[in-house]
């Protein structure tokens, strides 16, 4: 099976941006997910063998239980340590951005600033539509279950699977792991199960993995989840969709920490015949800021919906936004959506 995934032409150009390059600064984007910090995890270790310098930025805090993933004690926050980055921007020779379509995604500020202040190479590695990032190498694939499974296509392809590490593997398949809910969705083709068995052969524990993500929520995240399905989920029966909210008080209520929001938004999608399921929750420290996730099953396009109604993207089955108003408000442009899309549900 041949997983090889960019022509002759753009591999050289590949090589020798890598081989042209000594202090390599990676950026993933806001609320790094399990994808974002995998692959640059990943892409990292394997700088770091060719012999290069290679540092992480995450511009801000990220889900405890992606704590485990090896390596990431020394990923930067960028929120924490705007000088420290400053300088190591400066010192870079080629800039990455790692699972983004926009230097956007990596928050105004940082954006800014980057924009501002570097000129040297940049290099885009991303699956979602539409990259947008001026880059001497882009190399985008929006088919692709994630931007982890691209970097282990690189990888294999620059001749790097040898020396892949346990280390590596296992970022790698978090990556793919939690960008298409344990392979649950955007996961059909036969390569992604040839590309698992290559990372099986490195030793990893996939179910450990799996437990590691997902089998680490706190009472307080279960008691907040049976809250959510039997108080707040709306179900719009007709049309086979539903929506809930989380407001800033029911997060004090249950003592909400980053990441205890993960997954909520598919259970509803175990209800027969389901097709779409939105999250609305409210921002704890911002006014009028909603976080919109949306999540559907077969061909319902969450992307175009989040594109069009939340100012958001992502994927066919996965995809995410942001809203600047009350939650009451949201909550009203949440059904306008899904009765403008009632004829694909």
């Amino acid at each position: 099976m041949n997983i090889d995934i960019i022509d002759n032409t753009k591999l050289e150009e590949l090589r020798n941006l890598v081989n042209s390059s000594s202090n390599v600064l990676l950026f993933c984007h806001t609320k790094a997910d399990g994808d974002a910090l995998g692959s640059a995890l990943g892409w990292a270790e394997y700088l770091r063998q060719q012999g290069k310098t290679a540092t992480i930025v995450a511009p801000d805090k990220y889900p405890d239980f992606l704590a485990w993933l090896p390596g990431q004690q020394n990923i930067i926050q960028y929120d924490n340590n705007q000088e420290k980055v400053h300088i190591l921007l400066k010192e870079a020779d080629l800039v990455c951005f790692m699972d983004l379509n926009s230097t956007s995604r990596v928050g105004e500020e940082l954006s800014h600033y980057i924009t501002e202040n570097y000129t040297g190479k940049r290099l885009h590695i991303d699956h979602h539509l539409g990259p947008d990032i001026p880059a001497d190498v882009c190399i985008s694939f929006p088919e692709l279950s994630s931007t982890s499974e691209i970097i282990f296509r690189l990888i294999w392809q620059l001749g790097g699977y040898e020396a892949m590490t346990y280390e590596m593997a296992q970022c790698i398949y978090c990556g793919m792991m939690t960008d298409t809910g344990g392979f649950t969705y955007n996961s059909t083709h036969p390569d992604i199960f040839h590309i698992i068995a290559l990372l099986l052969d490195k030793g990893i524990d996939k179910d450990k993995i799996y437990r590691d993500i997902y089998n680490v929520f706190s009472i307080d995240r279960l008691r907040l989840s049976g809250y959510i399905l039997y108080q707040k989920r709306n179900v719009l029966t007709p049309l086979r969709a539903s929506y809930y909210t989380i407001s800033k008080e029911d997060q004090k209520r249950f003592h909400f920490k980053k990441g205890d929001a993960e997954g909520l938004v598919n259970i509803p999608l175990q209800i027969k015949g389901h097709r779409l399921s939105i999250s609305l929750r409210e921002d704890t420290e911002k006014l009028n800021v909603i976080w919109i996730s949306l999540r559907s099953v077969d061909d319902f396009p969450c992307n175009e919906m989040a594109a069009e109604f939340f100012n958001g993207g992502g994927h066919q089955n996965a995809a995410g936004g942001r809203l600047l108003c009350s939650l009451s408000e949201a909550e009203i442009i949440t059904r306008n959506a899904i009765k403008a899309y009632k004829d694909k549900l």
